[in-house]
């Protein structure tokens, strides 16, 4: 292990090195559009305590979601509000053409929503023939956009104020600008790079031919616009009026299948969450389509081993975490999809002797290889919120692959999601791609209540794969290691890359590192500031008189309350 420890402490010291004397000095210009903001040293938030907490990833979203509550509405508008704001102001991750999902409780028992958008009618597997894969970008990876359709259904079930009033600080964003924020202007120079050529991308994302920079103001009329018309219609423009025709009509005009008609067949669905017992708490998931499932099995996995013997960030307690976890991405890849389609039922997954089973092939002395597929890295936000009456939201909203497809309908700002890359060309797997069916999501909300029931935490980890990679970490520091929201959110992560490769954040102790690399993982180390790999996690949870929050230091966000 000599020469294996001085390459591995080398590796961190270079990247930790590499972390700081990255910053230059811009002198007195630091005052003005030339700061770097980049900070290369580790921040400290205290938890957020109040009555009604929101915690997302941007700062004006989250102040969003906390203005529609001293209003008078409740968690879902609250919500909701931040999710419409986090469209203009984070268009990185999500937009109007994207998909959402939500686990909403409402003081007496947990609802579930699924608003994907479902692949067009003219999606046979002889449409895509000749290609090796899915397209990753461009019209051909567009399904129906579900987001709108969230919006509409978690409002008109749940939500106090009038559906218009929840678009106001968006609308207003979207008109006068908003300054973009450090994290978002990377994103968004990484997004410019891939999608610059797509239809409509320039033209709305890159004004003057560039991404905007930190600091820079951004404004988005068109999409001001959009959104306006959606408020003012309950969202029926954008599935069966003027925005759908637009969609449909560009489309058309680009060669790609999704047509009016698929905008109209559009139905979010109300769905009964997954759930299973966890050391005293139940967690609970969505069913497929999406990966959420990964999350109950590791757990699962976890709760037939020592993990509540082992101290936070151990080298035991890491090892047994990543083992299941790979162990619940092969079963995913393998089995999830349009439940549809199918041929394993999520129960199965699930059943405790299935779990136990899969638990015993975990070699506590060295590192598994299960061999599975690893979907790609992506882009997505998400939104808790929780009110003074009991009522608690886990809410997440996705493009996709950062910006998504890169395709923007001319005159609205929207751009439309790339889910098409989820699904798989590979003949008899049961996410093959095929005519109005729901493809592989990664984007899911958690929560966790009591055993009766009662709520306890909404929490979620957006970041493609690293989503239920997340949950379980965020989960296991909750439940098990009993922390609060925000340490759980700042601790250091790891995210399993595909066979014994395992990428590691450099803060998690040298030692910790050295051990997992003596029982045959293979570590790549990433240096705090480049984290955008390892999610942003917001998390929210119910004391006795109230509740506790925090927001990732990997985001721009935070977790606000009153």
């Amino acid at each position: 292990m000599g020469r294996n420890r001085e390459t591995l402490q080398e590796a961190i010291w270079l990247r930790l090195r590499t972390s700081v004397s990255g910053w230059r000095s811009a002198g007195p210009r630091h005052l003005g559009v030339a700061m770097r903001f980049r900070n290369p040293h580790p921040s400290r938030r205290s938890p957020v305590m109040a009555d009604n907490v929101v915690a997302t990833s941007q700062p004006l979203a989250a102040q969003a979601g906390l203005q529609a509550m001293a209003e008078g509405g409740n968690a879902v508008d609250a919500a909701l509000a931040a999710a419409i704001t986090l469209t203009v102001v984070e268009p990185t991750g999500n937009g109007v053409g994207g998909d959402a999902f939500a686990l909403v409780h409402d003081g007496r028992q947990l609802h579930g929503l699924n608003a994907s958008g479902r692949a067009p009618a003219g999606w046979s597997p002889a449409f895509f023939a000749g290609r090796d894969g899915m397209p990753p970008v461009g019209w051909h990876s567009v399904t129906t956009p579900g987001a709108v359709s969230a919006w509409t259904a978690l409002s008109r079930r749940f939500g106090a104020l009038p559906f218009a009033r929840l678009f106001q600080r968006a609308v207003a964003l979207a008109e006068s600008g908003f300054l973009v924020t450090p994290a978002v202007a990377t994103l968004w120079a990484m997004g410019a790079r891939q999608l610059e050529r797509q239809p409509g991308f320039a033209d709305t994302f890159l004004p003057g031919g560039r991404a905007p920079r930190t600091g820079e103001r951004f404004r988005n009329p068109d999409l001001a616009a959009t959104l306006q018309r959606i408020a003012e219609t309950g969202g029926e423009a954008f599935y069966r009026g003027e925005l759908a025709r637009r969609i449909a009509a560009e489309a058309r005009r680009h060669g790609a299948a999704l047509t009016e008609a698929d905008l109209d067949a559009h139905r979010p669905a109300w769905v009964c969450p997954l759930s299973l017992p966890y050391r005293g708490v139940e967690a609970h998931e969505l069913p497929p389509n999406g990966q959420g499932i990964a999350a109950l099995i590791a757990l699962g996995i976890l709760a037939h081993t020592e993990m509540p013997e082992v101290a936070p960030d151990s080298i035991p307690g890491l090892h047994l975490q990543i083992e299941a976890m790979k162990l619940a991405l092969a079963d995913t890849q393998a089995h999830v999809a349009d439940p549809e389609a199918m041929t394993v039922e999520p129960a199965a997954l699930l059943d405790p002797g299935y779990l136990a089973a899969r638990a015993a092939t975990i070699d506590r002395q060295a590192a598994g290889d299960p061999g599975y597929g690893v979907p790609r890295p992506g882009g997505t936000v998400y939104v808790t919120a929780a009110d003074a009456q009991g009522r608690m939201v886990s809410y997440i909203q996705s493009n996709y692959l950062g910006f998504g497809s890169g395709v923007v309908i001319p005159g609205t700002g929207i751009s439309l999601q790339n889910r098409g890359a989820g699904f798989t060309l590979q003949p008899g797997h049961p996410n093959r791609v095929g005519p109005r069916k729901r493809p592989f999501h990664t984007i899911i909300p958690g929560f966790l209540t009591t055993p009766d029931g009662g709520p306890l935490t909404s929490y979620g980890v957006m970041g493609g794969p690293m989503q239920a990679q997340g949950h379980v970490q965020v989960g296991v520091r909750l439940v098990d290691f009993d922390q609060d929201p925000q340490t759980a959110c700042d601790a250091p992560r790891w995210r399993v890359l595909g066979g014994r490769r395992v990428a590691v954040e450099a803060t998690l102790p040298a030692r910790t590192l050295e051990g997992l690399s003596e029982l045959g993982h293979e570590l790549t180390v990433t240096a705090p500031e480049a984290a955008f790999g390892f999610g942003g996690a917001q998390v929210a949870q119910r004391l006795s008189g109230g509740y506790v929050a925090g927001s990732d230091p990997r985001k721009d966000g935070q977790a606000v309350g009153f």
